[in-house]
């Protein structure tokens, strides 16, 4: 039971604090209003019961008085036949008693009105005492009275004792019936109060339903829209058959969400589009960018930097950007993108390792420069830049209007000032701890990845170049200078001869420089963006031209020249001054490193798609060198003409022939390095791939080395195809077992 009585307790107790304060300060006006006019009626019906009450004793008193004095002296005669006469005409006329009673001094009932048939029978056999008040003694002299309740209502009792002549002859009582109009009059008032107060409630309970419906209901559901609408859901609608003021109200609610939704779809058209503008530009650029979050989460990466990071195929957005960099990437940039991110780097500068190469302009708010080798999935050197991501904000953390110029309560009012620089505050350094007032604007971190290999390299090259241009030059120049020293300070004491050969080698030393000088000319004009004109030429002319040349130079050593050129070559695709110049530079080669006896030899050749290389040059008079592998076979091939130029001389090791191109770079021969600039080959290999093809080479030491490269065979240009002067397209070789110049 008491479990029950506090589970009920709990119940009212959530039931009423559910209630608003308004409808409880309500419920308990209502109640104490209630409970004060139901005392009050009480109050007033309980005066009247007891006024009553109190008449019915005095008649009562005075009735029974009245009665004792006429009955008792019948009594005293035992007359009672007579004393039932008189008591049933009195009760008989007096319409306010309820019953008489008589009882002998010994408290036996001897007449009682009214009376029935029954009870008279009854009466005779049984014998009934009347019952006194506590208060009563044996023999008294004053009546008495009490009240008894009845299922009609209350009643007083009046006991007056019977004495006559000072003999105390019994007790006579009679009950008297409360006056009807009082207790009419308290039962309508009784009735009109509890009436009063089932009406106040139910007034309010209808009053609490009516409001619940009509009011609370509504105001509920415009509070749940609104917390709905301020929550971001600009779908919610009410949805209440209302007319009025509410029902206005809700259909203005109803047209804000409308409105609102049609702008939220309208900003996310915008937003998408701007972000699809956005990711579009990122994965153009050249450049590698990973925008990161506050918290190092990658948020966008684009294709570039995917291939320098090697994220292809790896779902790197919304990952911490560290737990897949590479190694070297992560050793540098850990800490300074924590401090950032920590917006530390707001207010100092982040040092920089000795592997990095962070910007002087790192100490401030653009982030910093990095320079990193990669070793992983290629080797390569990029270059990171950092920079934040801000929203500026004022000491309010209220965002600022977009051209950053306010006044002090941050309302722009550019007019009134035109001094007014952008983001004055937030680039106010004299204000203490103005990095914790914009810790909060901090929306993120750029990283910007350029892959600048290239340029690191043409950097080492330029370097690399310059040293040896230097040091190229240095030579002869102090042999000049030693020389001419020597005849200025003793020329007198050097005969006709010493001086001569001094000369004779200062101006050998001089043809070395100005062949130099030459050279780097070239090959810097070969390096460049010239365009070279084109043209049909006929392969015979510059062999011959350089044989020619180089044919007293051959035979001063005793070295022969062999021209074997296939009757009937088509022209190729060239430029006739660029040709002769490879042509110059192989066969000078070739005779430097040939020893006396040995051969040079120039072929020319047309490679068709049914012919093989070996056994067309199975000619009694070829020289034993090593021999092109290279055999196109099948396929839509164009036709090339291949030049070969070989030599039997001292031949090339296959360390040597890994660099043998590189600029400067010069076989040594057992004892000493020959003369030479070092170009010559650099400039065959620029020249060639100015013809859109390759130089190759296969080698042996001291049996010979072999040069070759294919040209593609002129064709007369198409004119509804092609314009006149357009360039044929060279045609890369098919298997390729010697060592290709990349």
């Amino acid at each position: 039971m008491l479990a029950l009585i506090h589970k009920i307790g709990e119940i009212i107790a959530r039931w009423w604090s559910e209630f608003t304060l308004q409808t409880r300060l309500m419920a308990a006006a209502t109640l104490v209003v209630s409970l004060i006019m139901s005392g009050l009626t009480f109050w007033a019906v309980n005066t009247i019961q007891q006024d009553a009450r109190l008449n019915d004793t005095r008649f009562g008193r005075d009735l029974g008085l009245l009665l004792a004095a006429n009955v008792a002296p019948l009594v005293a005669e035992d007359n009672l036949t007579e004393v039932a006469r008189f008591s049933h005409r009195f009760y008989s006329s007096t319409t306010s008693i309820r019953y008489m009673l008589y009882a002998d001094a010994e408290g036996k009932i001897f007449l009682g009105i009214p009376f029935s048939e029954s009870e008279v029978q009854n009466s005779l056999t049984i014998q009934r005492r009347i019952q006194l008040p506590e208060a009563a003694t044996s023999n008294f002299e004053l009546p008495m009275v009490r009240q008894h309740q009845t299922p009609d209502g209350e009643v007083t009792d009046v006991f007056v004792p019977l004495i006559h002549e000072g003999a105390y002859l019994g007790v006579l009582a009679i009950g008297i019936n409360p006056n009807p109009t009082v207790v009419t009059s308290s039962n309508l008032t009784r009735d009109v109060t509890i009436a009063v107060f089932v009406s106040i409630w139910v007034m309010v309970i209808l009053g609490a339903v009516f409001n619940a419906l009509t009011i609370t209901k509504p105001i509920k559901e415009l509070l749940l829209g609104v917390k709905n609408i301020a929550a971001g859901n600009f779908k919610q609608r009410i949805d209440l058959p209302l007319e009025g003021e509410l029902g206005e109200l809700i259909c203005s609610f109803n047209e804000m969400a409308e409105r609102l939704e049609r702008y939220e779809e309208q900003n996310i058209e915008e937003l998408t589009a701007e972000k699809a503008k956005l990711e579009t530009l990122v994965s153009t650029i050249a450049d590698g960018a990973v925008l990161l979050d506050t918290s190092l989460q990658v948020v966008l990466v684009n294709p570039t930097a995917r291939r320098i990071f090697g994220w292809e195929g790896k779902n790197v957005v919304s990952e911490n950007v560290l737990d897949y960099l590479p190694t070297p990437v992560v050793a540098e940039l850990t800490s300074p993108l924590y401090e950032i991110a920590a917006g530390n780097a707001l207010t100092g500068g982040y040092p920089a390792s000795d592997n990095a190469t962070p910007s002087g302009d790192y100490a401030g708010r653009e982030g910093g420069e990095f320079r990193i080798t990669l070793t992983e999935p290629n080797r390569r050197t990029v270059r990171i830049l950092l920079t934040t991501v801000l929203l500026h904000k004022s000491p309010g953390n209220e965002p600022l209007c977009s051209s950053c110029t306010y006044n002090l309560d941050d309302t722009c009012t550019f007019p009134e000032r035109p001094e007014a620089k952008e983001c004055t505050l937030y680039h106010d350094s004299s204000k203490p701890n103005l990095a914790e007032q914009y810790r909060e604007s901090l929306k993120g971190i750029a990283m910007t990845v350029q892959d600048i290999t290239r340029e690191v390299e043409l950097n080492e090259a330029k370097s690399q170049f310059i040293s040896n241009v230097s040091h190229e030059l240095r030579t002869p120049l102090f042999n000049i200078k030693s020389f001419i020293e020597t005849l200025h300070e003793y020329g007198e004491d050097l005969s006709a001869d010493e001086r001569s050969e001094f000369l004779e080698t200062a101006n050998r030393e001089t043809d070395r420089l100005t062949r130099l000088v030459n050279d780097v000319l070239d090959l810097s004009r070969l390096e460049s963006c010239r365009v070279y004109h084109f043209e049909a030429v006929d392969i015979a002319q510059p062999i011959e031209q350089t044989l020619r040349t180089y044919q007293l130079n051959a035979k001063d050593k005793g070295i022969e020249l062999i021209q074997d050129i296939e009757s009937d070559l088509p022209p190729v695709v060239g430029n006739y001054d660029l040709l002769l110049q490879v042509f110059a530079n192989l066969v000078g080669n070739a005779l430097k490193f040939t020893e006396t006896g040995g051969k040079v030899a120039l072929r020319a050749y047309l490679l068709d798609t049914g012919d093989r290389v070996h056994g067309r040059w199975e000619r009694e008079h070829w020289i034993p060198n090593p021999r092109c592998s290279l055999t196109p076979e099948g396929g839509d091939t164009p036709e090339r003409v291949r030049i070969e130029v070989g030599d039997t001389g001292i031949g090339i090791d296959i360390e040597d022939q890994e660099i043998i191109f590189d600029r400067f770079s010069r076989v040594e021969n057992r004892v000493h390095t020959l003369e030479g600039t070092g170009l010559g080959l650099s400039i065959v290999k620029n020249i060639i791939e100015k013809h859109h093809t390759q130089v190759y080479l296969v080698s042996e030491v001291s049996v010979g080395t072999t040069f070759w490269f294919d040209l593609a065979v002129y064709r007369e240009p198409d004119k509804t195809q092609q314009e006149p002067g357009d360039r044929v397209p060279a045609i890369s070789s098919g298997e390729e077992t010697p060592t290709p110049v990349s």
